[in-house]
């Protein structure tokens, strides 16, 4: 299994404390599964287990949304991600290297929480929050995390819209 320490300690730093322990908790839900990377469906999990204001923004006006995507996730610790066990997410968004700048991390989760720092920043936001990271996780289709929204039946695109992103 790959490193599962800190990732860039700088953009770490940008992180709420909120989302900073959701980032640690997807962490830790990655070694307890014994997966080589935390990916981007470990962070959604925490963030949706954790932050209260992503639950509702997944939920987006139909309540009970964010309960059955907690559904997916957990069925993914229990089994369902087992034909992702010991890959590499790749969506696109970071060309897949072997000296990644975030070892430990999956290049897409990489760079969701890069995405997040960034968004933050643009709106003048010295911390990231849950629902910046939640805006890129939703924005990268072909991530695991979006992959997992899309079965539970989020629209990740609406949701993208609904949180601003672009």
């Amino acid at each position: 299994m790959g490193d599962t320490g800190a990732t860039d300690v700088a953009r770490e730093g940008l992180f709420s404390a909120g989302l900073a322990a959701a980032v640690a908790g997807a962490r830790r839900r990655a070694v307890r599964d014994g997966d080589r990377q935390t990916d981007t469906a470990h962070l959604l999990h925490t963030l949706m287990e954790s932050d209260p204001e992503v639950c509702r923004a997944v939920d987006g006006g139909s309540p009970g949304r964010s309960v059955r995507l907690l559904g997916y996730l957990v069925q993914r610790t229990i089994g369902y991600g087992l034909r992702w066990s010991g890959t590499v997410e790749d969506s696109g968004s970071l060309p897949v290297l072997l000296g990644c700048r975030a070892p430990g991390w999956s290049p897409a989760a990489a760079a969701a929480m890069d995405g997040a720092v960034t968004r933050a920043s643009a709106r003048g936001d010295a911390l990231a929050e849950g629902t910046d990271l939640l805006a890129m996780l939703a924005l990268d289709h072909r991530c695991r995390a979006a992959e997992v929204m899309r079965r539970a039946g989020v629209d990740t695109e609406a949701l993208a819209a609904r949180l601003g992103a672009s």
